[in-house]
């Protein structure tokens, strides 16, 4: 049963440019698995935005619910460069008092837009 939907579109260039304006940023938003690849290489700009699209679709998905930490919804890929999600702390707790068992993740980006698209549904 689907529990929610949530869908986040990113403008990459303002998402990029939020980082350069502030240093911190990354930190704040990712976790350090979150910030290179699979093979060392740091993301781009581009697939940042759609990993902060997919947290942001998250947050959609359970409804917004208060103190939600960043770093509590983690994209990470599987061993075939598919995304999936980590969920632990806050967003955990939110997924559980709603009965989420499992996540379904969608990225996607094409010129200036990065977008994710999330389904929770229950276990």
């Amino acid at each position: 049963m689907i529990v929610g939907i949530g869908a986040d579109v990113v403008s990459v260039p303002r998402f990029a440019a939020s980082l350069q304006r502030s240093p911190g940023l990354r930190a704040r938003l990712f976790t350090a698995r979150e910030l290179v690849t699979d093979v060392g290489h740091a993301r781009t700009d581009t697939s940042l935005a759609a990993r902060f699209a997919a947290k942001e679709a998250v947050a959609k998905a359970l409804g917004a619910p208060q103190g939600m930490a960043w770093h509590d919804c983690e994209v990470v890929g599987d061993g075939a460069g598919r995304p999936w999600l980590r969920i632990t702390g806050t967003v955990a707790a939110a997924a559980t008092a709603q009965g989420i068992g499992r996540w379904h993740l969608s990225l996607s980006h094409d010129g200036d837009l990065a977008v994710a698209y999330v389904v929770a549904e229950g276990s």
